[in-house]
């Protein structure tokens, strides 16, 4: 049975035509990850957006829900889980309070400083998003079965881990 053919296909068979010189085998792979981060992110915009979250909202929100009850992180532990600077962060962290969605308290720890809490509203619209997103990731992956999702999953982990360990270092 023929697989079925797609973008990228026609793509590499335009490149190997025009220029057969090169090997253009990368795009096989890496044009259909770019492909494939394009409509994840368009998923996730869409998800997001039935419950009424930016994707920068949705960042800040499941950080602090990750963080177990009582789903609160001072805003140095937001910087470093959500990978945005400092400034940023306190208008992030402002917008989410102004919502309702989050509440900023003073950390018994010390006395300068805050900590950021999930409210129970910012707890259940971050639970109902993320049950939404991973539906819509669930369609996305649909064509593929456990095994070959667990095989792909591992791949790209192999893919990935020289630039999350570059990332850590910097």
């Amino acid at each position: 049975m023929k697989q079925a053919e797609d973008e990228v296909d026609r793509l590499v068979a335009a490149w190997k035509q025009e220029r057969p010189d090169l090997d253009v085998s990368p795009l096989q792979v890496l044009s259909r990850v770019s492909r494939l981060s394009r409509h994840l992110e368009r998923a996730r915009r869409a998800s997001f957006a039935e419950h009424a979250l930016e994707s920068w909202e949705f960042d800040v929100l499941t950080a602090l829900r990750r963080s177990g009850e009582p789903y609160e992180l001072s805003p140095g532990a937001l910087l470093r889980a959500t990978l945005v600077t400092s400034g940023t962060m306190t208008n992030r962290i402002d917008r989410l309070a102004a919502t309702g969605l989050v509440t900023r308290n003073p950390d018994p720890e010390d006395r300068r400083g805050v900590l950021v809490r999930l409210t129970p509203a910012g707890l259940e619209r971050v639970d109902a998003a993320f049950a939404g997103l991973l539906r819509r990731e669930q369609e996305l992956l649909a064509a593929l079965g456990q095994h070959e999702q667990q095989a792909l999953s591992g791949l790209l982990r192999t893919l990935l881990v020289p630039f999350d360990d570059s990332d850590s270092g910097a």
